[in-house]
């Protein structure tokens, strides 16, 4: 039996791998040795009979951002004639329209500013509320609220706690990359070190509070340091439980100044998503990315270690900067989990499930959004 057998036999096991046991998993190429035994954890993990995904929106308030990221295609400098704030109003109405579709969430990023205060983002937060009150807000990740408590010479706790009562109900990943300084150092400036991202979920999960980890690999990282970043967010898993799911996906270089290096494809993000569920044993969830991959390999991600098709992304700004233009329906994203022979349940930012009736509003309600879309783009062609 090869090395890499055993380690995946332990693994599907539920023994914990080691360290050195998942860079063993990262060089190796055996990717259908590797594939079939994620989905074996997966299936111990989650022997249901369906398989779930979410519908929200990401929201960017601003693309202001005084850090400067080699990645980012969507960022711009502070005084730059590319730079926006969101107007209010319009703000509350793609909140609006996402509940409209049969969303509960909407994932609430920007960049990190240089001139607004806390208050300005609490404001922000009852908002929402007032206008939408049944919604979670997934809002601010780990850079944008160290940021904060620099901005405002306030301690990280007093930051969570206030915007919390303001209305946030749960923190995204955003702005981990890869968890080791060298990586972070070489291409980003001003930006949260990895201590401190993982401080700030840290502090976050004391207080009760969910969130999900993620990565985004494929650019100037080594192999083992990408095994470092997942065992970075197990160990913190280990001392708080608060991550409820993980999510990776691959560097898109398009419009960015790294835009030399070659895109990593279909083959790797398999190898990476399989790994995340062998090696991250004590997080529950690990989401497919078909945003940047495609229908075909997101769906075939399900196979190789996600039980999650993530969300419907009624809209996504950041990753379509870089140039990755993937769209899917809500009946595509449900079609491709029927596929697969399960069924399509949606659910929250707890992996709570919503009930039939819900779900089938949702969906109605989506295919007369994009039926009511169709016939305007109709009629602008017809125009023209």
């Amino acid at each position: 039996m090869s090395d890499i057998q055993t380690i995946l036999d332990k693994a599907v096991s539920g023994d914990r791998i080691s360290l050195q046991e998942g860079i063993s998993l990262m060089h190796s190429h055996d990717l259908d040795a590797i594939g079939r035994a994620a989905n074996s954890v997966t299936q111990r993990m989650h022997p249901e009979s369906y398989r779930t995904y979410n519908i929200d929106r990401n929201i960017n308030y601003s693309n202001i951002c005084t850090a400067v990221c080699d990645f980012c295609a969507f960022y711009r400098s502070p005084g730059s004639a590319e730079g926006w704030v969101l107007e209010r109003e319009e703000l509350l109405a793609k909140v609006e329209e996402m509940v409209q579709l049969g969303g509960d969430q909407i994932l609430l990023q920007g960049g990190l500013h240089h001139e607004y205060k806390l208050d300005w983002y609490e404001q922000l937060l009852r908002d929402i509320h007032q206008r939408c009150p049944s919604i979670n807000i997934h809002g601010f990740s780990p850079p944008e609220l160290h940021h904060f408590t620099k901005l405002n010479n306030l301690s990280l706790t007093e930051v969570l706690t206030r915007l919390r009562a303001a209305g946030l109900g749960s923190i995204p990943g955003g702005g981990a990359e890869i968890l080791v300084d060298r990586v972070r150092d070489e291409m980003t400036r001003g930006k949260v070190n990895s201590d401190d991202w993982l401080d700030v979920m840290r502090q976050w999960h004391k207080m009760d509070g969910i969130s999900t980890a993620t990565m985004m690999y494929g650019h100037v990282e080594t192999l083992e340091e990408r095994v470092v970043h997942m065992d970075r967010v197990r160990q913190l898993q280990d001392e708080t439980n608060g991550f409820t799911a993980f999510i990776s996906w691959t560097f898109q270089p398009d419009n960015t100044p790294l835009a030399h290096i070659s895109p990593v494809g279909a083959f790797e993000y398999l190898r990476v998503q399989a790994i995340s569920r062998l090696f991250l044993d004590n997080i529950p969830n690990i989401q497919s990315s078909w945003v940047t991959q495609g229908r075909k390999i997101g769906q075939l991600a399900m196979l190789y270690g996600a039980n999650d098709m993530g969300s419907l992304m009624i809209e996504e700004n950041v990753v379509s900067e870089a140039g990755t233009v993937h769209y899917l329906t809500l009946d595509q994203i449900r079609e491709a989990i029927e596929e697969l022979g399960f069924e399509p349940r949606q659910r929250n930012v707890r992996y709570e499930l919503f009930d039939d009736e819900y779900e089938q509003t949702a969906v109605a309600a989506n295919r007369a959004w994009l039926d009511q879309r169709s016939q305007s783009e109709k009629a602008v062609y017809q125009l023209n």
